[in-house]
């Protein structure tokens, strides 16, 4: 169990898709002894289920799924399926323990993609469940676009999974145009009308998957949908490690996941996606302890939690006082103490004005080297004026 409301005891389940939703970001390709590292990352953090890939892909997608079953991971391994029972064979032949079974339930996409009826959709999503249930498997029946489905249907289409066997319902804001308000009122409807458990799956097309997959669990999820860094397609997912640390830092749960490790498995997941990592990425990326700011730079040093939420070792990060144009002098003389120099203040105030005009000129902050170099021209400049 991740993570558990500490106000009502009631647990939060955290479902990884990186494997499956992740990869479907347009020009991203895993290789599979990629895709079972990644799982086995996961699984090392902590993390309940893992949503692995499309059997029904067949070749490299299913011998991957297949390595990753063999694993004998922690983790449930949920492979993803349209309500279509051959797809659910290959589901089967990988040995998965969990399937997910989707299907649209918007009237745009009942229209516009499926060219059918609601009728359709519920009559051969309960075929679906009914089969998977039969071979044993845990099952998510995935709601398609159901940010844009009538939330009476939604009632409707959830009652029948249920009754057909269904373990939970993924709320899917497949286009990603919820915000955390309407999304919080929609899902405690949800859960009142229904009583049953229900995934937050949220993309980021205007920037809130991961408030939207949050408000969704303050409303009532059980469940939460996440990807490493936040990839996905289009704008991608709600990102793994921001969702966790709201949950830790923000609302104070209890949450059993190795946070220490988030930065670690964010690097090896940018490298394998060749997505590169931001260095303004929340959580996880190289600015969020990274100090330059005088006033800023100051405060951290005197105590980091006037300008930090939480220590960098927490997600496996170190702090950094950054030299450049914005420094003070605080920074200066904190600097060269790690070089064991201890500057005056007219040396700070020297070498500062020297930091800032190679800083405007060079328009980036400074290396070691560089302001060991500005140092010795300090000096330098100094015995020129005695002479």
């Amino acid at each position: 169990m991740t993570i558990r409301k500490l106000d009502n005891g009631k647990h939060i389940y955290v479902v990884d898709t990186t494997l499956r939703d992740g990869e479907q970001t347009a020009g991203v390709v895993f290789a599979n002894d990629e895709k079972v590292a990644i799982a086995e990352l996961l699984n090392d953090l902590g993390i309940d289920q893992l949503e692995v890939g499309i059997p029904t892909m067949g070749g490299d997608e299913k011998e991957a799924i297949k390595k990753i079953v063999k694993r004998n991971l922690k983790s449930s391994i949920m492979a993803w399926n349209r309500a279509v029972t051959s797809d659910i064979d290959q589901s089967i032949d990988c040995g998965v323990d969990a399937v997910a079974i989707s299907i649209s339930v918007s009237d745009i996409h009942i229209k516009h993609k499926l060219k059918t009826s609601r009728e359709w959709v519920i009559e051969n999503m309960c075929k679906a469940v009914e089969y998977a249930k039969r071979s044993g498997l845990y099952v998510s029946v995935n709601g398609e676009d159901a940010s844009r489905a009538d939330r009476d249907f939604l009632v409707k289409f959830i009652e029948s999974a249920k009754n057909s066997g269904a373990d939970r319902f993924r709320y899917c804001d497949t286009v990603g145009i919820m915000d955390p308000f309407k999304i919080y009122t929609d899902i405690k409807y949800l859960d009142e009308k229904t009583n049953f458990d229900i995934e937050m799956h949220t993309h980021n097309d205007f920037g809130m998957a991961t408030a939207n997959a949050v408000a969704g669990v303050k409303a009532g999820a059980s469940y939460v949908g996440v990807t490493v860094n936040g990839l996905g397609e289009r704008a991608g997912n709600a990102a793994l490690e921001e969702v966790i640390m709201t949950f830790k830092y923000l609302f104070n749960y209890d949450v059993d996941i190795d946070t220490k490790k988030f930065r670690e498995v964010s690097e090896y997941v940018s490298r394998a996606s060749g997505r590169v990592l931001p260095a303004w990425k929340a959580i996880v990326g190289d600015n969020m302890f990274a100090h330059e700011s005088g006033i800023h730079a100051d405060g951290a040093i005197k105590n980091p939690k006037n300008y930090e939420a939480f220590d960098p070792d927490v997600v496996g990060l170190e702090r950094q006082i950054v030299i450049g144009k914005h420094s003070g002098k605080a920074a200066i003389i904190n600097k060269f103490k790690e070089y064991g120099m201890d500057l005056t203040q007219d040396e700070s105030d020297g070498i500062l004005n020297l930091v800032r005009a190679t800083s405007v000129r060079l328009k980036r902050s400074l290396f070691d080297k560089e302001l060991v170099k500005l140092y010795k021209d300090y000096k330098e400049s100094l015995k020129a004026r005695v002479n």
